[in-house]
């Protein structure tokens, strides 16, 4: 029999034979205590305690067909604004007792199908942030395992939705307030659904106040895309930028800077999510703030209700955050000689 302290793990067979009963019955015990009597149930808990059974923790996946992780896919992890997500719907899962698997998809729809096919294997679910696949790639994904999107809104997949687009036109309303006629759109990668509804929304407010308003790009998510956003923004002779996101405005405000082109005198440069280090900029960057832990945990709790529908806490489809636009030091009056 096994006893405490030797080398060998004990296991259900060395409970089972120390309480006299059959293993399947220290199993159930162990995995659903509720189907075994109280009395056997407190023996068996007892002798698995004096032996110090640690559960076998694929076997437990084998036979209870959970692995109790959940795979968490983001398209660039060294971009800031994934760090509040990513600690958000840690702090969630783990409060849930799971464990998250974290995925750097290296913004590649490739990358990002084969990901999710591996994670069939070992995790539960999965929370995919700015998915760069297509709406019926994801459709079949989410058919094959539980799956919550963010920033990223298919029919039939589970998503929470950050509505930059409402803050692309507070964005708008800041500028024409300053004077500003002429803007641009620095427009994010081709694949992402978020970049395209800002877009959208940006054109028909545009449309709608009576300014000009003129997309260019595509730019890369990156600081390093800004040098050729902020040439491409003073060719095109617009005195204000909205960008896809904050690396991109920073990347803008560096090589602005380069070329003794003032911000804001000369040019005003809008970003979009309040990373970490947007108000330290020079100057301080103008952005749309985004709840963006809190996203994090709703799609926790989201895919928490595809996994267990009967603990209750409803099963919502969709859930849309508020977002608003911070002002800062990175947007002024239009220049008088525009």
């Amino acid at each position: 029999m096994q006893t405490a302290g030797t080398e060998r793990p004990a296991t259900i067979h060395d409970i089972a034979a120390m309480c006299g009963v059959a293993a399947s019955t220290v199993s159930r015990a162990l995995s659903t205590p509720d189907r075994v009597n109280i009395r056997t149930r407190a023996r068996i808990e007892a002798a698995a305690a004096e032996l110090n059974y640690t559960p076998n923790s694929q076997a437990k996946a084998l036979s209870s067909g959970r692995t109790g992780a959940v795979g968490v896919l983001v398209p660039d992890i060294t971009n800031p604004f994934y760090f509040d997500l990513i600690r958000g719907t840690q702090l969630q899962l783990k409060a849930a007792g799971y464990t998250q698997l974290l995925v750097d998809t290296e913004e590649s729809d490739e990358v990002e199908a084969s990901s999710m096919e591996q994670l069939r294997k070992s995790a539960d679910g999965i929370i995919v942030t700015a998915s760069r696949l297509s709406d019926d790639a994801l459709l079949a994904a989410a058919a094959k395992i539980p799956i919550v999107t963010i920033n990223r809104d298919v029919a039939g997949v589970p998503a929470v939705v950050i509505d930059t687009p409402s803050a692309t036109s507070q964005a708008l309303d800041h500028l024409i307030s300053l004077g500003h006629t002429r803007i641009a759109y620095m427009a994010g990668p081709l694949t992402s659904q978020s970049s395209t509804l800002r877009w959208n929304a940006l054109a028909a407010a545009a449309e709608d106040r009576g300014v000009e308003v003129r997309r260019l790009g595509p730019f890369a998510p990156k600081t390093q895309s800004g040098a050729a956003a902020a040439d491409a923004a003073v060719h095109s002779g617009v005195t204000a930028c909205i960008a896809f996101n904050d690396l991109i405005a920073i990347g803008m405000l560096q090589r602005l800077r380069e070329r003794s082109i003032r911000v804001p005198e000369d040019m005003s440069v809008v970003g979009c999510d309040d990373i970490f280090g947007a108000d330290f900029c020079n100057p301080p960057l103008t952005t749309m703030a985004s709840p963006i832990e809190q996203a994090g945990r709703v799609s926790v709790s989201m895919l928490l209700a595809q996994l267990n529908p009967l603990a209750g806490g409803g099963s919502r489809s969709r859930s849309l955050m508020p977002t608003h636009l911070t002002v800062r030091g990175s947007t002024g009056p239009v220049p008088q000689s525009s």
